[in-house]
C-alpha cells in the first residue's frame, strides 16, 4: 500500500507539489525550481493553473492568513474563498465585526 501524501506550495513559481506528510525530523522543503521553502498547504489542496494570477493572489490570501487546506471528518476542508472580491468582503466583515481574519475567510456565509 502506498504511502499518503499531502500537498505543498511554492508562492513565487505557482507551482504545487504531493509529498509524503512530514516526519518528525523533517526538514523545511524546498521548491525545486526557485529553491524557496515550500508551503504546506494539506491534502484536500486542489491547485489553480498557473496562468490564473486572480486565484493565485486569493490563495496567496488565504495561506498568509494561516488558512490550510486539511480534510475534517466529513471529507472536505469546508468553505475557502475563492475570488478576491469574496477575500475582500471577509476582510470588510472582520474589521467591522473584530472577528479573527482567518475565522471571517472560512465562514460560509456572512451575516
Amino acid at each position: 500500500m502506498a504511502h499518503a501524501k499531502t500537498s505543498y506550495v511554492c508562492l513565487p513559481c505557482r507551482a504545487s507539489y504531493k509529498q509524503p506528510y512530514p516526519g518528525h525530523h523533517d526538514h523545511d522543503r524546498l521548491c525545486p525550481r526557485c529553491a524557496e521553502p515550500l508551503i504546506h498547504v494539506g491534502s484536500a489542496f486542489a491547485a489553480p493553473k498557473r496562468r490564473d494570477t486572480a486565484s493565485w493572489r486569493t490563495l496567496s490570501v488565504l495561506l498568509h492568513a494561516g488558512v490550510r487546506f486539511h480534510k475534517s471528518c466529513c471529507g472536505g476542508p469546508g468553505y475557502r474563498p475563492r475570488t478576491l472580491s469574496e477575500v475582500r468582503e471577509r476582510m470588510a466583515y472582520a474589521r467591522a465585526t473584530g472577528e479573527p481574519f482567518a475565522q471571517a475567510l472560512v465562514r460560509r456565509d456572512l451575516p
